[in-house]
């Protein structure tokens, strides 16, 4: 009889469980665990569908005091997340086992990706080419509407390392032990306030992410890269990874995306840079003092005695020597770093470290010493993760890019045309701005005067905040800033108005003392999110890549290189997921055929949540769904917020993660999809279309739409909650409706009532139309088309969380009866989509091809639920008490909204 492999991750949830319970009984007293296991219970026996559990389970809930509802809110949110942290280390103990030389290759391990990539012809050196050329960054962004607190972070994050202790725990003691280690986290967690008291700041934001690399992505890099290094070698005759040649890297938003943002400054962005490069120091100087002490050889070869300034004969420690050269320098630095965080005008000592450059000789040269002297496997140990961690983090850890709206700086044009006597720039049309964009871009004299770049000059506000970033960014060195990202683009000018202000900064400011050297000009990435930005996104770009300077900008400073992003939150939620995804898909198509015909590389900057509704989903899936040739060995692509955590929050974790990028633009780049033919290329812009025109006719069309989810969902309760930094809404506010709102919040407001209609409206009438028609063409596509049965894949997840009865709850307590047509129809949407996409797949049940997930929602159902029913009372309260609501009510919503958030394994 085969074992049952979960066995031990439902062990581990009756674990933690218990112990939660005991902590139930300690700190609220026996009432509160008989109190939650009698709510459990009728809510496992309701989704069982027995005769009278849904009425009891209503009585439990109903009458509770706030206290009440607060601490059984508690429990529930404390289980639901204990629960995840067993199923993310039973990933992990599963991929342990998978790495036993008697278990096959873990599916996109670089092991399998490797070995089936020459199975299917690929010679072992177009193999190993591939691989050296491969350029992934991962952009770490901030979430607002991630509502769980650092503080408890933490400690799941200590929970997760006690459940890997145990496994390797062998006798009872160490056992009892653990259970108690374990039961004095989870009391710790009961008694850390879940709610987040003060608005996170740009700057805190920013911190978490560098503690994610500090706590992960530190280990996990040298970590993949030995695998790779591995891999390669047995699957390419020998040949492992360069020193050189690291596949990936990693860049930031947090600090420097001002886009919505009022609380992004450019002295906000200075002060993330500074604690990038005190982190990246931090690090170092733990690894070099390591790395020292295993260095204790005396022999060398004479280039390095040489540098140790050793005499000929002389005795020593050569290696401890040079590396003591490097620890001094970067203790200096740190010590500046932080005088300068306090002071800004801190003077830098001399000897400062500024540049990956003044590490990587020396330490390269320790490592040819080794190998000369007959250590090279001492030098493939700490030192070669050292020089791998230098290419890959440098002295700033994260590179940081600038993201600002279009607008901004064409209102910054226009003043500063207007003050010049040049005319006014936001009347000009695309022609003329180009004239002038061009023209001022050719001339040797500068267009902005000195007074203008001053803090007081005479302008608005906005000009005054994008001159001021301007001449931030010229101040800073080479490898703190990556791309400056216009959101919002559509025209050529776009892109020559931020290489013209760029420029212009570039000629009145330089770094200061201690930031080391100019840095080339950061690369200007045009952001197309809208369905009409993604149609016309070719054109566009052919316009921008027709301007004669313009290619020679590209040449000369960009190695002939465009980077374009995609934008798939606010596409969707303009479109909606199926013709977003379609939209995306050709606009691929169209970028990479423009750059081909100008001689042009294009790298394509994918901009996915987290969520299915904004273009998430697992990683390999969706890569390997691009259009062909759309990859070639480059890509960039945002990790948000609450996906961090959930990828990278264990360095192990991160590994698994990262080897599914690794091996997923791999073999997208040397094995891509073959492409579309045309009937299903008509086909699916016809399904588009249809998607398109169902999803607007609700949530433009539709009167009552807006009234309706913002009466059925938390959304109107976000704004006040400190969970994020940047505001839900855009600054044209409420009265805008749905298009004002951001697209995380919109996600997250159907998340929370379990509808996740951003995720699938639309697609049910285009499926059905599509099978009216021709069925056995639609079901080709499904069966034998990557894009189509990736996107019908992560439209079923979505719909096998979703829960019209619970929903319906929320629309009965909060929604005006008037609105209730518009649930019902809702509602009905999803019936038919469900029924549809099921039909596409082949599938007789929701994720029929996936019973792990499948039973995980099942498990979770029943913990879900009450919290669900519990928010929807709260928030009747809330309305109902207006102004004059207890913060304690407010207090009650985000414990629930953390709850259904852990259930539903995401936010928005």
């Amino acid at each position: 009889m085969t074992p049952d492999a979960h066995a031990p991750l439902r062990a581990e949830v009756r674990l933690l469980g218990g112990l939660l319970g005991t902590i139930l009984v300690e700190q609220g007293g026996p009432a509160l665990l008989a109190q939650v296991e009698a709510i459990r219970t009728a809510s496992k026996a309701a989704r069982a569908g027995e005769g009278d559990a849904a009425d009891r389970l209503g009585a439990l809930l109903q009458g509770m005091t706030l206290d009440e509802m607060t601490d059984v809110g508690r429990a529930f949110t404390h289980f639901l997340t204990l629960a995840n942290i067993a199923e993310q280390h039973h990933r992990l103990r599963r991929r342990r086992q998978h790495g036993q030389a008697s278990s096959p290759a873990q599916r996109g391990s670089i092991d399998d990706s490797l070995g089936r990539l020459r199975a299917s012809g690929v010679s072992a050196e177009a193999l190993h080419a591939a691989v050296c050329d491969l350029q992934i960054e991962l952009v770490l962004t901030a979430h607002p509407t991630e509502v769980v607190r650092r503080s408890l972070l933490q400690k799941h994050r200590r929970i997760a390392g006690l459940l890997a202790r145990r496994d390797a725990a062998t006798h009872d003691g160490e056992q009892a032990e653990n259970s108690q280690a374990l039961l004095r986290e989870i009391a710790a967690s009961w008694a850390t306030d879940a709610v987040q008291r003060r608005r996170p700041t740009p700057e805190q934001e920013a911190r978490a992410g560098l503690v994610a690399i500090e706590q992960s992505i530190w280990e996990a890099v040298p970590a993949l890269l030995r695998n790779l290094d591995h891999g390669l070698r047995q699957h390419c005759d020998g040949r492992g990874l360069p020193l050189s040649r690291v596949p990936l890297r990693f860049a930031s938003w947090m600090g420097g995306d001002r886009d919505g943002n009022p609380n992004v400054h450019p002295e906000t962005t200075t002060r993330v840079v500074l604690l990038g490069r005190w982190m990246a120091a931090t690090l170092l100087v733990e690894e070099l003092e390591a790395l020292r002490g295993e260095l204790s050889m005396a022999e060398a070869s004479p280039e390095l005695r040489q540098l140790a300034g050793m005499a000929p004969g002389e005795r020593g420690e050569p290696y401890r020597q040079v590396l003591r050269g490097l620890i001094d320098p970067l203790r200096l630095t740190l010590r500046w770093l932080e005088a300068r965080l306090e002071d800004p005008a801190a003077p830098p000592p001399e000897g400062v470290i500024a540049h990956a450059d003044a590490l990587r000789p020396i330490l390269q040269a320790c490592w040819d010493s080794l190998a000369a002297s007959g250590m090279a496997r001492v030098a493939e140990g700490r030192l070669r993760d050292l020089l791998w961690r230098v290419e890959v983090f440098g002295v700033h850890l994260l590179r940081l890019d600038i993201r600002q709206e279009s607008t901004k700086h064409s209102q910054t044009l226009t003043e500063l045309t207007r003050a010049l006597g040049l005319g006014d720039y936001a009347e000009w049309d695309e022609a003329t701005r180009l004239h002038f964009l061009v023209e001022a871009l050719e001339s040797p004299r500068p267009l902005v005067p000195p007074e203008l770049w001053r803090p007081d000059a005479p302008l608005s506000d906005i000009a005054r905040d994008v001159l001021g970033t301007f001449a931030m960014a010229a101040r800073q060195g080479e490898g703190a800033l990556g791309a400056y990202v216009i959101s919002m683009a559509t025209d050529p000018s776009d892109v020559l108005a931020v290489e013209l202000l760029q420029r212009e900064a570039r000629r009145s400011f330089q770094p200061a003392p201690g930031d080391g050297a100019p840095a080339r000009p950061q690369r200007v990435v045009p952001l197309f999110e809208t369905l009409s930005d993604l149609d016309g996104a070719g054109d566009s770009l052919d316009a921008l890549l027709s301007l004669p300077g313009y290619r020679a900008h590209l040449r000369d400073l960009h190695d002939n290189h465009q980077e374009i992003m995609l934008g798939y939150s606010d596409s969707a939620k303009d479109a909606g997921r199926l013709t977003a995804a379609w939209a995306l898909y050709r606009a691929q198509e169209d970028l990479v055929a423009v750059g081909a015909r100008h001689g042009v590389r294009i790298t394509l900057f994918h901009g996915r949540g987290g969520t299915i509704g904004r273009g998430g989903g697992p990683t390999h899936k969706a890569i390997r769904a691009q259009p062909p040739g759309s990859i070639g060995g480059r890509i960039r692509v945002t990790e948000q917020g609450e996906m961090i955590q959930a990828k990278f929050g264990l360095p192990e974790l991160a590994v698994r993660s990262l080897e599914l990028y690794v091996s997923a633009v791999l073999e997208a780049t040397l094995n891509p999809p073959p492409a579309p033919p045309q009937a299903w290329r008509d086909r699916m812009g016809t399904m588009a279309d249809r998607a398109c025109a169902a999803y607007r006719s609700v949530v433009r069309d539709d009167p009552d739409f807006v009234r309706y989810f913002r009466a059925a969902t938390p959304e109107r309760e976000l704004g006040t909650l400190n969970i994020g930094s940047r505001p839900a809404r855009r600054p044209s506010g409420i009265d805008a409706g749905v298009a004002s709102l951001r697209a995380i919040p919109w996600v997250f407001a159907w998340t929370q009532v379990r509808l996740m209609l951003p995720a699938w409206l639309g697609v049910g009438e285009a499926l059905a139309e599509a099978r009216a028609e021709d069925p056995a063409l639609l079901d080709e596509m499904a069966r034998e088309w990557p894009f189509l049965a990736s996107t019908l894949s992560l439209v079923e997840m979505v719909l096998a969380k979703a829960e019209p009865g619970i929903q319906q709850a929320y629309e009965a307590a909060l929604v005006p009866e008037a609105l209730w047509p518009s649930g019902a129809a809702l509602r009905a949407r999803l019936q038919l989509c469900r029924d549809q996409v099921q039909a596409a797949l082949g599938h007789s049940v929701m994720l029929a091809d996936n019973p792990v997930l499948q039973r995980s929602i099942a498990v979770r159902n029943p913990y879900v639920d009450p919290l669900n029913l519990l928010q929807v009372e709260v928030l009747r309260r809330l309305r109902a008490a207006g102004e004059d609501a207890p913060e304690a009510l407010a207090d009650a919503l985000v414990i629930l909204l953390n709850g259904v958030a852990a259930g539903m394994r995401n936010t928005g």
